[in-house]
C-alpha cells in the first residue's frame, strides 16, 4: 500500500486474476494514513467506476476490506467501509431468497440473475479498529452479501451455473471496451475538476 495524496483512481482488477481467487489477508494496522489512502482510493475508483461497492482485492490489494455507496430497497442510502468483516445470515428456515439482476466491476459489462437473501448483517472493524455492525436489508443485503465474498476469492459468476457463467463472460467480451472507456472519460473529467480545486 502507498500514501496517494491527492487520491488516486486505481485500476479495477478484471476475473481472472489471480488475487480475485484467493482469500484475502486480515488487516492487522489500523488508524494508519497508507489504510486511510487506500480506503479514500477506493471510494474514488467506485465512483469512477458507477459501482454501489469495491472491495479491495478488486483494486489489487490483498487486504479483508470493502467500501460501499449502496441504497437499501426502501431508498435509504448507506456509505462507509469495513474491515475484516463476517457474514451473518438468516437461518436456512426463515431466510428469503430473491433472484435478482447482479453485476460486478470485475467482470465489466456482464449482469445475471443471482440468489442472495434480502437480508444479512456485516461484523467487523472501521479503519481505527472500531467494532462496527452494519444491517442490510434488499438491494444493500445482496450488496454487503457480494462484497463478502470477493474477501474470499470468490465473484458472483462462482454462485452461476456453467451456462449462465458462459453467458456472463460472453457478455463481459462484448462490453468490456466500451465499460473502459466510460470509466476513463470519468475518471479524466475528475482529474480536470481536481486540477481546477
Amino acid at each position: 500500500m502507498r500514501s496517494t495524496d491527492p487520491h488516486d483512481v486505481r485500476r479495477v482488477t478484471v476475473v481472472g486474476e489471480e488475487v480475485l481467487s484467493r482469500p484475502c489477508r486480515e488487516v492487522t494496522k489500523f488508524g494508519t494514513p497508507e489504510l486511510s489512502a487506500l480506503i479514500d482510493d477506493m471510494f474514488l475508483t467506485m465512483y469512477v467506476a458507477d459501482g454501489a461497492g469495491l472491495a479491495a482485492n478488486q483494486v489489487g490489494v490483498d487486504l479483508r476490506l470493502f467500501v460501499y455507496d449502496c441504497p437499501d430497497d426502501y431508498g435509504i442510502r448507506h456509505v462507509g467501509h469495513i474491515i475484516n468483516p463476517f457474514l451473518d445470515l438468516p437461518d436456512p428456515s426463515s431466510r428469503r431468497l430473491v433472484d435478482e439482476l447482479e453485476g460486478c466491476l470485475s467482470v465489466p459489462g456482464a449482469t445475471l440473475a443471482v440468489s442472495r437473501t434480502d437480508r444479512a448483517v456485516a461484523r467487523g472493524v472501521d479503519k481505527d479498529g472500531n467494532p462496527l455492525v452494519i444491517e442490510g436489508l434488499g438491494y444493500f443485503a445482496r450488496c454487503l452479501q457480494h462484497e463478502t465474498d470477493h474477501l474470499v476469492g470468490h465473484t458472483y459468476l462462482d454462485r452461476l451455473s456453467k451456462r449462465d457463467r458462459k453467458d456472463a463472460l460472453r457478455q463481459m467480451e462484448d462490453r468490456r471496451e466500451e465499460v473502459f472507456a466510460q470509466r476513463a472519460i470519468k475518471a479524466a473529467r475528475l482529474g480536470r475538476q481536481d486540477a481546477r480545486r
